[in-house]
This record gives C-alpha cells, sequence and structure tokens, in this order.
C-alpha cells in the first residue's frame, strides 16, 4: 500500500505494510557458523514492538524482531514515508512532519501511536529519546515496556556530572575536572585555568560528539563556551555545560555491558573507537590492538562494577579514555544501544538486540563471563553522506541515483536504512550506513573491507569512503598506531585524497586510455563512423593525450581482444577487462595487479572521473589531433575568493555577525551555519569592508550559496 503524507496538524496515519525482504543477508555475515546465537520459538516474548526511531537503527531492531517472530511498528516523519523502515516493518504511524522536534521527539504523537497500535513494548534505538527519561517515565506509567534500562540509571549515567561522581563512589577511574555545571564564560575561564589547559568543554546531556568543544587558552574556553551551549540546546534541550582535564594523545575505548533484572552483568569485551572527526567516531574495530588481557579484564570489571552500582539492566556501553600507558579514565556511559554494536556482535556471537529484548521481558542473561569469546576480528567504517575534503566530512544531501551494497564479498555486513531512491536530507544525520567486515584476523578483516569499500557503489550525493579507505590502509591504522588525533596528525592540511605513487598513476592513466578506447569502439558499432574520432574500424593503433592534474601524458593504444597495451611515458602496461560500460564496477587487471574501479562520470569530449584506490580523479582523454587544438581555447578565470563567503555545505543560518559597511578583519566571525545539529562558524579570508549580506538567521542555504561579499 502506498505510504500517505502526514500534514502539518500532526494528522497519524496508521499504514499497514508488507513485510519487506529489503537487505535481508545484511544481518549476519557470511561466516555464519561462528555465531552462537540462536531464536527460540518457544521462548514466550512481545507480541509487539513499536521502534521509536528511523534509518538503519529502526530496520536493524525490525531484522531481529522478525527472526524472534514479534510484529512490529514503525513511527515516521512525513518526509520518512517513503523510508525502507517504514517498508519493512509490519505497520506504520506517521507522528509528523519533518523535523526532529516535531516528529521522531514529539512524544505526545509516539505515545498516541502506541496507543493505537497496541504495541507492548518500544525499542528507542540510539539517539532522538533513547535516553530520555521522561519517555521512560511515560512508558511505564501506560505499561508499556522500555526495552533499555529504567529511568534511575537513565538519570544517573544519562548526566555526565551525575555520572563522573556516581563513577568515583563505584571506585572507577575519572578524569580530573569541575564537578558542578559551568554557569557562564567568566566561570568557564576561571575553572579552565585551576585545571589547566587544555581542557574538553562537553554538554552534560550530550552525546555523539555535540556540544564538545577543546580549548587551549582562555580565548578558545569563551568561543567554545558559547558554541558548546548552543549546539547542547539545539540537540538535546539541555545547555548545561562541564569542563574537564583533556587528556592529550588519548585512544577512546569503550566496553559493551549486558545486564538483567536479577543483578547479573557482563562486559563483552571492547571496541577501540580512536579515529574521529569533531569528536565523532568514523572508524570502529573490535578487539583493540593496544589493550592486554590484564588492562581488559580491569576495565571491564569497573565497566560493570558502574552498571552494578545504579542497577542497571539491558545494554550498555562504559566509554572510557585510555592514555599511553594503558591508564584509563572513565568518560560516560551510554544507555543505550551504541551505533559500532556490530563489531561486538561479529566476535562474540551474540545478538545485543535480542538480548535487549530478553532482559526487558523479564528473562535472565544465559551466558556467564567465561561464556564470552573474542573469535577473530571486526571493523566498521561510519559511511557517510560527508564531503571528507571539507574539515573531514561536512554534510552532502541528494538523493541516490544508483546505490549497490558489496554484500557479494565474504565476511560483508551493511547495516542501512536506505535503498536506491532514498533521499538523505537536512533534517536527518547523513549516515548512509555501517560497513563491517569480518576476519579470523585483523588482516583479514581489513583487506576485505579495503575490497569491500572499492565495491561499494553510491551515486547522487558526495560521500566519505576516499577518507575511510585511506585511514585503514595507512601504515599507522595497519600497526595500530592511533589515537583520537589520528586525523589531524596524519592530514594536518585536510584531507586530499589518495597519494598516487608513481605506478599507480600509470595504473590510472593506462586504465582510462584503455577504457576511453573501448567506449569508442562501443560507439563505432552504434553510431556513424564519421561520428566517432576513430574512423577505422580495424584500426589497431591509438596515439591519445591523457591529462590527470597539471600532467599531460602521451599515450599509444595497441587492442589485441579484451587487453590494452598501453604505452606510457616509456612503459608498457597491459590492461585487461570485460569493459562492461553498463556496470558500475569495473574489475580491471593491469599486468598482474587486479583493481576494482567505477566510471563516476564520462561525456563525449572524453572528460572523465574515475573512482581509483577510493579517491574520484578528474582526467581528460583527447586524440593527439584534439590536444593540439586545444591549446587555443581560452582558460576561464578561477573565481576570487577571497572576497566572497559560500556556505560550505546545506544547512540553516543560524547567525549572522555583520552588517554592510562594516570592516570585518582576517579570522573573523561572518557568520555560522547549522548542519544536522552540528553549528560551523564561517571566519572572513581577509580584512575588508562587507560589501553585501545575503542571507539571515532562520533560513535554509545550499552548498555554494552566496552568503557574504566583502570588496
Amino acid at each position: 500500500m502506498a505510504a500517505l503524507r502526514c500534514s502539518s496538524s500532526l494528522l497519524r496515519v496508521i499504514l499497514k505494510v508488507k513485510r519487506s525482504s529489503h537487505n535481508a543477508s545484511c544481518w549476519f555475515i557470511a561466516s555464519r557458523n561462528l555465531y552462537s546465537t540462536h531464536y527460540d520459538p518457544n521462548e514466550e516474548t512481545f507480541e509487539k514492538i513499536l521502534i521509536a526511531n528511523r534509518g538503519e537503527i529502526a530496520c536493524r531492531v525490525i531484522k531481529t524482531c522478525k527472526r524472534m517472530g514479534i510484529k512490529t511498528v514503525a513511527i515516521h516523519s512525513d518526509a520518512d514515508s517513503g523510508a525502507v523502515h517504514v517498508k519493512m516493518a509490519d505497520e506504520a504511524v506517521c507522528v509528523g512532519p519533518a523535523p526532529t522536534s516535531k516528529s521522531y521527539l514529539n512524544m505526545d504523537a509516539i505515545m498516541e501511536a502506541i496507543k493505537e497500535t497496541g504495541a507492548q513494548a518500544v525499542h528507542p534505538g540510539y539517539g532522538f529519546l533513547s535516553e530520555n527519561k521522561e519517555f521512560a517515565r511515560r512508558l511505564a506509567t501506560e505499561g508499556v515496556t522500555f526495552i533499555g534500562p529504567d529511568t534511575h540509571a537513565i538519570q544517573a549515567m544519562g548526566d555526565k556530572i551525575e555520572s563522573k561522581l556516581l563513577a568515583k563512589k563505584a571506585k572507577v577511574n575519572t578524569i580530573p575536572g569541575f564537578d558542578g555545571v559551568v554557569k557562564d564564560t567568566d566561570e568557564a575561564v576561571r575553572i579552565a585555568r585551576e585545571i589547566g589547559y587544555p581542557i574538553m568543554i562537553k554538554a552534560s546531556a550530550g552525546g555523539g560528539g555535540k556540544g564538545m568543544r577543546i580549548a587551549w587558552d582562555d580565548e578558545e574556553t569563551r568561543e567554545g563556551f558559547k558554541f558548546s551551549s548552543q549546539e547542547a540546546a539545539s540537540s538535546f534541550g539541555d545547555d548545561r555545560l562541564l569542563i574537564e582535564k583533556f587528556i592529550d594523545n588519548p585512544r577512546h575505548i569503550e566496553i559493551q555491558i549486558l545486564a538483567d533484572k536479577q543483578g547479573n552483568a557482563l562486559w563483552l569485551n571492547e571496541r577501540e573507537c580512536s579515529i574521529q572527526r569533531r569528536n565523532q567516531k568514523v572508524v570502529e574495530e573490535a578487539p583493540s590492538t593496544f589493550l592486554d588481557t590484564e588492562t581488559r579484564r580491569a576495565m571491564g570489571e569497573q565497566a560493570v562494577a558502574l552498571a552494578q552500582a545504579v542497577q542497571y539492566c539491558s545494554a550498555g556501553t562504559v566509554e572510557f579514555l585510555v592514555d599511553s600507558r594503558r591508564n584509563f579514565y572513565f568518560l560516560e556511559m551510554n544507555t543505550r544501544l551504541q551505533v559500532e554494536h556490530p563489531v561486538t556482535e561479529c566476535i562474540t556471537g551474540l545478538d545485543l538486540v535480542q538480548e535487549m529484548i530478553r532482559v526487558a521481558k523479564g528473562y535472565s542473561l544465559r551466558h556467564k563471563q567465561a561464556d564470552i569469546p573474542i573469535k577473530g576480528w571486526a571493523i566498521e567504517c561510519r559511511v557517510y553522506a560527508e564531503d571528507p575534503y571539507k574539515s573531514f566530512g561536512l554534510p552532502s544531501i541528494g538523493r541516490l541515483s544508483q546505490y549497490e551494497e558489496p554484500l557479494h564479498i565474504p565476511g560483508v555486513r551493511v547495516d542501512s536504512g536506505i535503498e536506491e531512491g532514498s533521499e538523505i536530507s537536512i533534517y536527518y544525520d547523513p549516515m548512509i550506513s555501517k560497513l563491517v567486515t569480518y576476519g579470523c584476523d585483523r588482516a583479514e578483516a581489513l583487506k576485505r573491507m579495503e575490497e569491500a569499500l572499492d565495491n561499494y557503489v553510491i551515486r547522487g550525493v558526495t560521500h566519505n569512503i576516499p577518507l575511510v579507505r585511506e585511514v585503514i590502509i595507512h601504515p599507522r591504522f595497519v600497526k595500530g598506531d592511533i589515537s583520537t588525533k589520528f586525523l589531524p596528525e596524519v592530514y594536518p592540511d585536510g584531507f586530499k585524497g589518495h597519494k598516487l605513487t608513481d605506478f599507480e598513476r600509470l595504473e590510472l592513466l593506462a586504465t582510462t586510455s584503455a577504457l576511453y578506447v573501448s567506449a569508442q569502439l562501443r560507439s563505432q558499432r552504434f553510431l556513424d563512423p564519421a561520428r566517432v574520432p576513430f574512423a577505422k574500424a580495424d584500426q589497431k593503433n591509438w596515439e591519445l593525450s591523457v591529462q590527470l592534474d597539471e600532467g599531460i601524458h602521451s599515450a599509444v593504444v595497441t587492442r589485441s581482444g579484451s587487453t590494452y597495451s598501453v604505452e606510457l611515458d616509456g612503459k608498457m602496461l597491459n590492461v585487461t577487462s570485460e569493459w562492461n560500460l553498463a556496470s558500475a564496477l569495473l574489475s580491471v587487471t593491469v599486468n598482474d595487479t587486479q583493481r576494482t574501479i567505477q566510471c563516476l562520470s564520462r561525456d563525449a569530449a572524453g572528460n572523465m572521473t574515475i573512482q581509483f584506490l577510493g579517491t574520484a580523479y578528474k582526467l581528460a582523454v583527447m586524440t593527439k589531433l584534439a590536444a593540439d587544438l586545444s591549446k587555443f581555447m581560452p582558460v576561464k578565470a578561477e573565481e576570487d575568493t577571497s572576497s566572497i563567503l559560500r556556505s560550505p555545505m546545506p544547512g540553516t543560518v543560524v547567525a549572522v555577525s555583520v552588517k554592510p559597511g562594516e570592516e570585518v578583519a582576517e579570522g573573523q566571525e561572518i557568520c555560522v551555519i547549522e548542519a544536522m545539529k552540528m553549528q560551523n562558524s564561517l571566519t572572513a579570508a581577509k580584512t575588508a569592508k562587507v560589501k553585501a549580506v545575503h542571507c539571515k538567521p532562520g533560513v535554509t542555504v545550499g552548498e555554494g550559496d552566496l552568503l557574504v561579499e566583502l570588496e
């Protein structure tokens, strides 16, 4: 049945939808024999569960519910009426318009949906209302089971200030800092001086990196306090902040815990989450390359002690910062399912969603601590609709015109909530999927991840695959020499894409030359030969000019069947492929090296964009005659970006700090753009007078929109 859009009056429409098999194979990876999870059809459980979330985590919960024989209810905004999680669920209810405050955070509408559908329990996923004690309280009042901890634990652990005090009482290692709420910027500076720089400013009710800033001096403390409080209010409805010592060069390692209502608790080993940008995780793995058995046990026991101190039940995560000597300090506890939970499932064989449902139903844990294994290695890359060349990832929006997950590769799992045709909008997190690979050891997991990233087809939005692929092949990452400062240390001038070696450059040039000739020969079979640069169908040699970046290379291509011999810069390379130009993926062998490439675009003039080793390269291929004539073509002058300010991403203008006629200094804040609940300060590139302002607070802008002009 076609999904109906709900009006601005919040009319709730219950949709009966057919069960969907979308992405059913992405739950467990190919090595199914490594999993001990089983689903007992005779075990009494809930009849119907409402998932108070969207996207990939909603799909993830629905998959386990199906395996357990539980009917599901999806909620959605009107913008998500055709979303995958809506199609997968047995029923779906519209709870409001696109903004999260009016839909996925709309407790009244969600409570009404629960009543209308008769759902017995609610799984909150992560984010939104997953750690909202008022939502859990309202469910309990109505006799609906919250699949998570009780309100006491949510309150105790959800507040960073209270959780730190409780951690101290439970004898958990904590970071030095101020244990109260910081009132204003002056108090923030005073506390920072007392603790000693650098310091971390954090939202008390925060998570996911929002409302967090590092400050190295008084000025950065004042600025960080302002932006962190604004982000915290926007993301969590709570602008309270705390300050603690920033541990330089730390690792971010967390312990997954599982506890029942009978007082039993387990720690399910660790996850290494040190690869981050803007305090948000990008690459995670389990186990960590850094922990030894003794440290792992100590961290696990402290995590369990903290959980038992607040009578915690359900799945949860205790996050730690670990220094170079394996000293570890409590960071926070997340009283919900974590985004990166799949890597723990891979190495333990447990279905954490199933365990949460069983605990919520009142069952005791089925396992003892001695039963929890570390089998193999798992790595997760968060695939985002982001431009990694801008601050390691500024949001990108658009419709997925083509989308293929690399599920044909052994040991690959993809948790996603989108499909071809889905739209990535400004309203929600820009995550496309969680790409997980599993191997018998870390080397195998990394090799599979590299292959999976090369075989992942995403068109219509900019994505961060170039960045995460570079991370997982970087020598420091491969050795396990990482910290939360990995990205700024490895790419101090920002991410620029894969840096080609001399031979890789030759591979790319030769492949592009062969692809161009193959495309021309294909055109000869369907077009008038007079319209094709190569007039003779039996031509054996082609002289080409290939441009990559600023370099222009001469190539001579000779064809023999599906193999093209390319003489390039005095070297001969043999390029072999089936050259299925209708496929998004091209398997190419250059000499003895196999590569999977993607031709992202090409035109009749020979301009091509090739995704090679994860990075998209723009090349131009011409015949020798065309290259000789091209030097007479005029060159378009580049735009003077020092005198204008364009939006680097789609978002909403939060504040404009200048007016026409005002003088601004280089580096002075001009305006603030909010995208996906993260605020970004845009500054002047030079000292000048403001000529014109083309935006105002509250308006939505697109990437590249003109905001301010300077004289």
